[in-house]
């Protein structure tokens, strides 16, 4: 009776579309699980250790950007802070956490720090590491942001992120927003990256 049982067709395609449904869920939990997990792979709080650490990176992150992207330098210069995250790291499958910590530059000296987490959704294969730059254009758009606990990428501010376009030369008109957003890597400037939505905090000092 058991052998007649399972071998009827559609008690067959029953047994596989619940085996799929069941891969999917766990595939699906686990996603959700790495992203809820996101928060507290980078800490609350910076040792000193970690501060001198995280300042020679970001340091050396934006002088690359400068160095690739002139647009970007003569931003800086009139900008009335700049918020470095060198590494951000985005991992997971369907559904991709990310997560790094970063630097707030005033006049070229470091000054306070941040971490930034998020998630993202759409089919992301292994892990993807890039760095963020946040470029405050004004003073208000500074004072909103620091005035903000747990900034969420977009609220309050109008956020703008660089690109460039067929003659090969940044959007000008993106540089006009008092939140502008360089994301870039080892070749340059990655296009088509989505920023809103990410969670900024900052880190307090051990």
């Amino acid at each position: 009776m058991s052998q007649f049982y399972s071998t009827r067709p559609e008690y067959k395609g029953a047994h596989t579309r619940m085996g799929t449904l069941m891969s999917t869920r766990r595939i699906l939990l686990g996603s959700l699980t790495a992203v809820a997990m996101v928060g507290t792979l980078a800490g609350c709080s910076t040792t000193e250790e970690d501060r001198i650490t995280l300042d020679q990176a970001a340091k050396a992150s934006l002088e690359e950007l400068y160095r690739t992207t002139p647009e970007a330098k003569a931003l800086g210069d009139r900008s009335a802070a700049v918020l470095v995250f060198p590494s951000i790291t985005k991992a997971g499958l369907i559904i991709g956490g990310q997560y790094g910590d970063g630097v707030m530059f005033k006049n070229g000296q470091p000054v306070d720090y941040y971490q930034v987490t998020g998630g993202s959704f759409g089919l992301q294969a292994g892990a993807q590491t890039s760095a963020q730059a946040y470029f405050f254009t004004t003073p208000e758009a500074l004072q909103t942001f620091e005035q903000t606990s747990g900034w969420e990428v977009g609220a309050g501010l109008n956020v703008a992120v660089a690109s460039k376009g067929t003659s090969g030369q940044i959007n000008t008109s993106t540089l006009q927003e008092p939140v502008v957003v360089f994301v870039y890597g080892q070749t340059g400037l990655m296009a088509g990256v989505q920023v809103e939505g990410q969670k900024i905090t900052k880190l307090e000092r051990k």
